[in-house]
């Protein structure tokens, strides 16, 4: 992997990168160079113009790279991570089974290790952002920013505002509001945390929390997160106790909004359709999920030609930006586009948008990261194209979806500042982090009241 390059390379306040290939807004470019100061990008453009306008920095040429903005994960659950190998083969609604006795479980320092870990494989594989959806764990949410600080990514840390949770009796309003409030206050000018609010499912919440939530969302210019539509089960339960889906019922309570972020909406009718598209409400399309325990695959390209918001997500399923857009294209071919002779399904250009600059607006960051623009944070990829897999190439936005890996990540950048290198994080001991989960995790899962319906050979 490029032998001649080494990190300090990138040991400068001020640096002059050029790059073979630049992704831009408008697709991949030659002959550009870039400018990244502290956290930003203060210059963007031809090689030529770069060099005469900082004529005293010394540039880094990267013969044979890519650099890309960073992937982000609109929908991750990280305090899930010593389960992700728990459920293969399990049906649909795992949470009730799984994830969640696991969590509420674990203590403050496994809940700690569980998003370290799982922030370490965002990282690894080429996220520079993600978005947690809220732990049922008690404690989870000072572990959860305190694990992906240390690790350097940017997360949107949702706090789970349950009233009902199961309880035929709400909980309390007044204090889940009040924490509600404290939450986007404690974090509303972190570098690394942004605050976000969440209901797990719509049938979790009274109208009167959900209503609420969403409204402080909306004031707060935050995102509310809740899982809908996603399974056959909560769709039946929620006709049976309201006459409605779960998008129906969001809508008919002004729960959507341009604040609301649907984590799935796998089954959604016409209606419900023109219910997101009307509210400006946005999506986050998770299709590794549908494939491994879903009941459907959102219909994306459709939900992109009405003008629908959405961007990818892994749902906790795994960490690899390259492996995300390939899924997220199969689905859809697979789904939508063989039945009806669509052999394009969006084109490769359209997933590597969807995994950066739409998945960055869905998340209210559209403004500070997504692409390689003045004056947005300086997050993003050096990825060697130098691997057979890349080579000859013809159309690097198609490639990126199909071929590449992310073993040819070279460094991770997040504001700027180089968090990954080669694999591995450049000012912490992921290996040492390796070592305490396996001498705990196992033992802490075996404990935890998890029901598994599949059978394995173990």
């Amino acid at each position: 992997m490029l032998p001649y390059l080494s990190i300090d390379s990138f040991n400068k306040e001020i640096h002059l990168i050029v790059p073979e290939w630049l992704f831009l807004k408008c697709g991949p470019v030659r002959d550009h160079a870039v400018v990244v100061s502290k956290n930003l990008f203060i210059a963007v453009g031809m090689v030529s113009t770069i060099k005469s306008e900082f004529p005293d920095l010394v540039p880094t040429d990267l013969p044979g790279t890519l650099l890309m903005p960073g992937f982000i994960d609109t929908h991750h659950h990280l305090t899930s991570a010593f389960g992700k190998a728990l459920v293969f083969g399990e049906p649909s609604e795992i949470w009730r089974r799984v994830w969640v006795p696991l969590e509420r479980h674990l203590d403050e320092e496994h809940l700690y290790l569980a998003s370290k870990l799982a922030s370490l494989e965002a990282l690894r594989g080429g996220f520079t952002t993600v978005c947690e959806a809220g732990t049922r764990g008690t404690l989870g949410v000072d572990a959860i920013s305190r694990a992906t600080t240390e690790v350097g990514i940017k997360c949107v840390l949702g706090l789970i505002c349950n009233d009902l949770d199961g309880n035929k009796t709400p909980q309390n309003s007044d204090l889940i509001i009040d924490r509600a409030l404290k939450h986007i206050l404690k974090w509303h000018s972190h570098n690394l945390v942004h605050p976000s609010l969440s209901v797990s499912i719509p049938e979790a919440a009274t109208n009167g929390i959900l209503a609420k939530i969403s409204a402080i969302c909306a004031e707060s210019n935050c995102v509310f997160q809740t899982h809908a539509n996603e399974h056959l089960s909560t769709v039946e339960r929620s006709l049976e106790l309201l006459n409605m889906r779960p998008i129906e019922h969001l809508y008919s309570i002004g729960a959507l909004g341009p604040q609301a972020l649907l984590a799935h909406a796998t089954l959604v009718t016409p209606t419900e359709l023109k219910m997101i598209y009307d509210t400006g409400s946005a999506v986050s399309y998770n299709p590794v999920a549908s494939a491994w325990k879903g009941n459907a695959v959102a219909p994306a390209l459709l939900m992109m030609a009405l003008g629908i918001r959405f961007g990818i997500g892994t749902d906790g399923t795994r960490s690899d930006g390259f492996r995300l857009m390939d899924y997220a294209e199969a689905a859809q071919r697979f789904v939508f586009g063989i039945p009806v002779g669509d052999s394009s399904c969006g084109g490769g250009w359209t997933w590597v948008d969807q995994a950066t600059a739409h998945g960055a607006d869905v998340l209210k960051l559209g403004q500070t990261t997504g692409e390689i623009a003045v004056g947005k944070d300086a997050d993003f990829l050096l990825i060697d194209l130098q691997v057979p897999e890349m080579l000859p190439s013809w159309d690097i936005s198609w490639e990126l979806v199909r071929l590449a890996n992310r073993d040819q990540i070279i460094g991770v950048f997040v504001s700027g500042k180089l968090r990954l290198w080669k694999g591995w994080p450049t000012d912490w001991d992921a290996r040492s982090l390796m070592a305490q989960i396996s001498a705990s995790a196992k033992k802490i899962v075996s404990q935890a009241p998890i029901i598994k319906i599949h059978k394995t050979r173990n």
